[in-house]
């Protein structure tokens, strides 16, 4: 089992009373390529005790037992089952379906053939059924949505207030391990991570990125616990009126390619100038880009796996077939 280190506070942050019994909760998933839905699940179900327990399922993800059983039939017979509100618009399968649309082809229209058009609709349909041509994702935003990942907290007296930008397109743990070392720079630190536009992210990145959109992206970020505020729709450029608004005390970028804004300049060229520039080394491999090249490639060894499979079902049939075919009598 792995502490997060959240101490002794319960769920809206207060000290259990001595003598009194934490409800402690229990919430259990696959949790593959986490996303804000994963992230509003576990808020909900640490909201209902002073404790969460988190499992994680192995690559085996079930539902039922190997006799057939409901796993969680026990929990339900007694009582203490409960079930947290889903959040519309957005779910692994989905999340899937966009990465396999990642291709130099899928940009262009006009490039596909018919063989590639009919493989993408068919796969990169969401739950829903809404066509990816049309736009993938279901998500709607909403104030609400936001309030509930938003701290709410401003900057304090004290505070080192530090920017980062950037997509934090599928956000994951290299992001999280960045936003640590981040994090980690000051004592009483204040981070503000600001989110670059759709058509910013597609400009720099390309392809069909940003695979969440803006708002997606947002609630994301605002899980984190390293990150205090989120800029919705930051400038590239990191400029002179961002850092008096903000009163921004650092600016970081982690060891990617900083690439020039679109009039060629350096986006860190004001924050470089006053010295208050930091790269971070995350420590960590994984990219967006990592993640996508995983997803095509399972892919591809899937479909490989399936036509190996259907060539073998078709030589057995037809061997089947020729030998119901020959003349009575005769053997192999």
């Amino acid at each position: 089992m792995i502490r997060n280190g959240h101490g002794e506070a319960g769920a809206a942050g207060r000290r259990i009373p001595a003598g009194q019994r934490a409800v402690r909760v229990w919430c259990d998933g696959c949790y593959d390529m986490v996303h804000y839905g994963h992230s509003n699940q576990l808020r909900q179900a640490r909201a209902m005790g002073d404790y969460l327990i988190v499992g994680v399922h192995t690559d085996d993800d079930i539902t039922l037992t190997v006799d057939g059983r409901d796993t969680y039939e026990e929990v339900k017979q007694a009582g203490r089952y409960r079930e947290c509100k889903r959040t519309q618009g957005v779910s692994t399968t989905d999340l899937v379906g966009r990465m396999l649309l990642v291709t130099k082809a899928h940009h262009s229209s006009q490039e596909m053939s018919s063989e590639y058009r009919e493989y993408a609709d068919s796969f990169g349909k969401c739950p829903g059924g809404q066509n990816p041509w049309t736009g993938v994702s279901q998500f709607l935003q909403t104030s609400q949505k936001i309030i509930q990942f938003a701290s709410g907290k401003e900057p304090q007296p004290g505070e080192t207030v530090i920017y980062v930008a950037g997509a934090f397109d599928l956000f994951h743990i290299g992001h999280v391990d960045f936003l640590e070392k981040v994090h980690k720079l000051a004592k009483r630190p204040y981070v503000i991570a600001g989110l670059h536009f759709d058509q910013e992210v597609n400009r720099y990145k390309g392809k069909n990125y940003p695979i969440m959109n803006l708002h997606e992206r947002t609630l994301s970020v605002l899980a984190c616990r390293y990150v205090s505020e989120v800029v919705i729709g930051a400038p590239y450029s990191v400029t002179a009126e961002l850092l008096s608004h903000f009163k921004v005390d650092l600016v970081c970028h982690g060891k990617t390619e900083i690439v020039p804004d679109r009039d060629g300049s350096d986006p860190y060229q004001e924050p470089k100038r006053r010295g208050i520039f930091r790269q971070i080394d995350s420590g960590s491999d994984l990219t967006t880009d990592l993640i996508v090249q995983r997803i095509i490639k399972n892919r591809l060894e899937y479909e490989a796996r399936n036509q190996k499979k259907e060539a073998k079902e078709l030589a057995f049939l037809e061997a089947m077939r020729q030998q119901g075919a020959q003349p009575a009598g005769e053997t192999d």
